[in-house]
């Protein structure tokens, strides 16, 4: 079976990541295929809206660390399909909705901040761990987050990497709204359905006019570029192997590169 699959109904393409057994951890393959399914929704005029939505228990336990390990020895991917799709959700004209429970972690996290509607599960919990392993923030999320939450909030979530529960991410403005787990899917495709009987072109107009996507995109780049650099650095090294190790790394060991 597929790990990202595809339902077109109603004008609302719904794709699912499913890769339950491995906590939906994102590979290379699967920011492929997330990036076709966006190019998709641009492409074909009867899709109006598109859903993310996860099987399983929790919506993602993020990148797939044994791949962020291989590129931090200089053995990734000759082509990172993570750009493509985060470009892809960028520059994205349509309305993409995020329908999310359990744990979402580090790109499940920045990622919600490109959509344009996200509805959580009352079980739902975001984490962004960058600096716990030694890299920092991506997908624009650290000029996106602090515009969201504020600085000090921003901070906080991205140095400490606590867990912030549904009801924070609502009153912070992460979120629309808070659904108990057993409705969440209905309640995400009753409000996809509502958004795609709208009309799409005074939709794609008003989501252009609400962000600025040549900023995003410039500082995007600009995390890209670090981040790339301090996955190979000697802290980022310790953090994998401390996390393949099953113990807490200690950055007193290394130097800063």
């Amino acid at each position: 079976m597929s790990e990202v699959t595809t339902e077109l109904s109603g004008g609302v393409l719904t794709i699912t990541i499913s890769r339950p057994e491995k906590k939906n951890a994102l590979t290379n393959t699967m920011y492929g295929a997330l990036a076709d399914a966006l190019e998709r929704v641009e492409a074909e005029a009867d899709i109006r809206v598109a859903v993310i939505q996860a099987d399983g228990e929790i919506f993602s336990a993020g990148n797939d660390l044994g791949e962020f390990t291989q590129q931090s020895t200089g053995n990734g991917p000759a082509v990172r399909h993570v750009e493509r799709f985060l470009r892809n959700i960028v520059i994205a004209s349509k309305p993409v909705i995020a329908a999310v429970q359990g744990k979402t972690v580090g790109v499940g996290t920045t990622m919600l901040l490109h959509c344009d509607m996200v509805l959580l599960a009352d079980d739902a919990q975001l984490i962004a761990p960058f600096i716990n392993l030694a890299l920092v923030p991506e997908a624009s999320s650290s000029l996106l987050m602090p515009l969201r939450i504020g600085h000090v909030r921003a901070f906080e979530m991205f140095a400490l990497g606590e867990p912030i529960d549904a009801a924070d991410a609502l009153a912070w403005g992460l979120a629309n709204r808070v659904v108990s787990r057993d409705q969440l899917r209905a309640e995400t495709q009753r409000m996809a359905t509502l958004v795609a009987s709208k009309p799409a072109g005074a939709l794609a107009l008003a989501k252009g006019l609400m962000r600025n996507t040549e900023q995003v995109l410039e500082h995007m780049e600009r995390e890209s570029r670090i981040f790339s650099s301090q996955l190979r650095s000697a802290e980022a090294k310790e953090a994998f192997l401390a996390f393949a190790e099953k113990r807490k790394p200690d950055f007193s060991r290394v130097g800063k590169n």
